[in-house]
């Protein structure tokens, strides 16, 4: 027994010093361990992802010269944005170079942008663009065309009539040129036409 008291009043001065030479700034980590999370913790908000969402980009046709592309037919090329943006949280200057293709579409074309090259870095992009509507090659329509395609008609009546032992008439040629002029015009092959510096908008995805 009394072995017992003095085991005791032994462990009872050890624990009264411990208390003494313990921090008491340590003594929240002493709770922290005993009582798990601290509730500051627990209430603590949590940061959400960021979700950056960019609006239509301005790019232009950065040549000079006017493009007929074929509405059947994939033409790789490169689009300049034209004014400052911001796509997926990243600034994009005016300038930057937009490399992607026009692709077939039902009615026309659509550019798909596929990277965009900022300074020199190229960061990959999904864009398309509005569609591009297809029109009769106005190279095939103007003026100087349906004349050719009547003279050539013209030429053709006259050529028959002599073939089959007829006499050129007046009508004949008339006709054979206002038939060239209808066939050319009709034929005409469907192209999509990019004017210099035109504006195409494209929508990241």
């Amino acid at each position: 027994m009394q072995l017992a008291l003095a085991v005791g009043a032994r462990l009872l001065t050890i624990y009264e010093a411990m208390m003494k030479t313990i921090p008491f700034a340590t003594l929240p980590l002493v709770l922290v361990g005993l009582a798990g999370m601290p509730q500051g913790l627990v209430n603590a908000p949590v940061a959400q992802a960021q979700v950056f969402v960019s609006g239509p980009v301005q790019a232009v046709n950065p040549t000079q010269e006017k493009l007929f592309l074929n509405n059947d037919t994939v033409v790789e090329r490169s689009l300049t944005v034209s004014s400052a943006t911001t796509i997926n949280g990243r600034s994009v200057p005016a300038g930057s170079v937009i490399r992607g293709q026009f692709e077939p579409a039902p009615g026309g074309l659509r550019y798909v942008a596929t990277s965009v090259e900022v300074g020199n870095q190229i960061y990959p992009l999904q864009a398309t663009s509005d569609l591009l509507h297809d029109v009769k090659d106005p190279r095939e329509t103007t003026g100087g065309a349906i004349a050719r395609d009547a003279a050539i008609g013209a030429a053709g009546g006259a050529a028959l009539g002599g073939i089959f032992g007829r006499r050129v008439s007046v009508g004949s040629i008339v006709g054979g040129a206002a038939a060239g002029a209808v066939i050319g015009n009709t034929t005409a092959q469907r192209v999509v036409v990019i004017e210099p510096n035109q504006a195409i908008t494209l929508h990241v995805q």
